[in-house]
């Protein structure tokens, strides 16, 4: 083999290899950030709601997720977030889609908590993904001062929402879709 066909072999090798890698750390840093983003959620709602705090500890699991949307009659929203199981004490990283229609407007951002009432209702939201019920919603807030919750969802589970910033208000026919994150799980 000859040397400069040596030194080529060995540069498409480096650069699969040196590619996977900064995948990796990619992934990592991603991961990363969406574990922060929950931790500050979670204290914000802990502080709402100090109750909260020993709800989360005690359940099965749950899942927290930090959207961003815009409505004017028709609207929708998006965004990342973990579900965590405390039993495997397992983080699995999704992502969250929601669409409504409505007498609505609104810009804003927001984080949801969903907090399981049992393991079975968190293996569905995982493993299966999640479609929200249909709702209405009327939430006003600046600097995370506004939350509202809602109950009763198919899975067994609480939704709590936290307004971060912007104005949201109307009654509006909502429904979210919840689904693993393939690429960072």
């Amino acid at each position: 083999m000859k040397l400069h066909q040596f030194f080529a072999a060995v540069a498409v090798i480096l650069s699969l290899v040196s590619g996977n890698s900064f995948a990796q750390s990619d992934k990592v840093a991603k991961q990363a950030e969406i574990r922060k983003a929950t931790q500050t959620a979670l204290d914000k709602f802990f502080k709402a709601d100090p109750s909260l705090k020993a709800a989360v500890a005690k359940a099965p699991g749950y899942a927290v997720f930090t959207t961003a949307g815009i409505s004017f009659l028709v609207g929708g929203a998006g965004g990342k977030g973990m579900a965590h199981n405390n039993k495997t004490k397992k983080d699995t990283f999704m992502s969250m889609a929601q669409a409504s229609a409505g007498v609505q407007l609104g810009l804003s951002e927001a984080e949801t908590l969903i907090v399981f009432n049992s393991p079975e209702g968190l293996d569905n939201f995982i493993n299966k993904g999640w479609v929200g019920g249909l709702g209405g919603s009327v939430q006003a807030g600046a600097k995370g001062d506004s939350a509202g919750q809602a109950a009763g969802q198919a899975t067994g589970a609480l939704t709590y929402t936290l307004t971060k910033n912007g104005l949201k208000v109307g009654i509006a026919a909502e429904g979210s879709k919840f689904w693993k994150d393939e690429d960072l799980n």
